[in-house]
């Protein structure tokens, strides 16, 4: 890049002046339609629990769920991704219970799209919060079988499609399982049904709260290596954007989001598509328990959400959403 101006007759200080002049020269900012908020169901009544490992966030029976989306509603936040807390009893090897049309997911969606219909809802495609062993897929001869879990997750999502979910999200890595689906919505009239693909999805370590959240990490047996990406790796993660793209991917997530700001960068500037970032449950923990201590400001939140529009994020999906909601409201 070609540096124009040189000092004194320049002073990039000048621009930093007044808050006033940072705002209008500012090249990145955070509005309400950028945030995508993360919900827990679980099942029983008159049900809000504290999630120990996510301080801030709640597991909510279905007759609860006003208490967050009167919020979600009220603070003009587009989209909500839903994630069921499956009772262990529901849970099998297979994951039958994602296949139940009566299931927690199932059940919110109808209760979301008649009380809030102009809330968007995205809802996760795989099978860990079902399975008993944890796993996103079948395990057939002490492996994640492929192939057999595309067949329920083809299931899943169409289950979901006629339900009412407005975005289908398969997080499970499983290959060819994009285009699988797609030809399955378009075969039964859900054409406009979007899919956000968890394209690139990383066996990262800062997934550990989430898997309370949903259960399923007291369960989980060795590690999910060898379905989800390695984290030492940049030129896979185009491979698997590419292949998704045309399998049918409408839009594709990057996750964890904080720690792979150059993977998002670079898919932007590359295939030039919506790229969506999760900032996981444990980069929240990490913000939320430096707040908490006052090792960190509340802004640190804006200042990591910013990070992600910097590098090429549409919206981002974040357990802040509200906090960040309310701030810019107030602003």
């Amino acid at each position: 890049m070609k540096i124009i101006g040189s000092f004194p007759n320049t002073r990039l200080r000048r621009l930093r002046k007044h808050k006033w002049i940072r705002n209008i020269v500012s090249e990145n900012n955070i509005s309400h339609n950028d945030l995508i908020l993360p919900v827990f169901v679980r099942e029983g009544k008159n049900k809000i629990e504290t999630i120990k490992s996510m301080p801030g966030v709640k597991r909510y029976s279905i007759d609860k769920l006003d208490v967050i989306l009167k919020q979600v509603k009220k603070y003009k936040i587009p989209m909500v991704a839903l994630f069921p807390y499956t009772s262990f009893n529901k849970k099998d090897k297979n994951g039958t219970e994602a296949l139940n049309p009566n299931n927690l997911i199932c059940r919110s969606l109808k209760t979301i799209k008649k009380k809030y219909p102009e809330i968007g809802v995205m809802c996760d495609v795989a099978l860990d919060p079902y399975t008993s062993h944890g796993h996103d897929g079948v395990i057939i001869n002490n492996k994640i079988d492929n192939d057999q879990t595309i067949k329920i997750l083809v299931k899943q999502a169409l289950l979901q499609a006629k339900m009412g979910c407005d975005i289908i999200a398969p997080s499970d890595m499983m290959d060819g399982r994009i285009g699988k689906i797609r030809q399955e919505l378009d075969r039964n009239n859900f054409k406009d049904v979007s899919i956000l693909s968890y394209a690139v999805k990383y066996a990262s370590n800062f997934y550990g709260p989430f898997r309370d959240a949903v259960g399923s990490k007291s369960k989980l047996k060795n590690d999910k290596k060898t379905y989800q990406m390695d984290f030492r790796n940049s030129s896979e993660a185009f491979r698997e954007v590419a292949l998704d793209i045309k399998e049918g991917a409408d839009m594709v997530m990057v996750k964890p989001g904080m720690i792979y700001l150059d993977i998002i960068k670079q898919i932007k500037n590359n295939f030039k598509v919506p790229v969506l970032a999760y900032q996981v449950s444990g980069e929240y923990f990490l913000i939320k328990n430096a707040i908490q201590k006052k090792i960190l400001k509340d802004d640190s939140i804006i200042e990591s959400l910013i990070a992600f529009k910097r590098a090429g994020a549409c919206a981002i999906v974040t357990y802040f959403a509200i906090d960040i909601a309310k701030k810019i409201k107030n602003i």
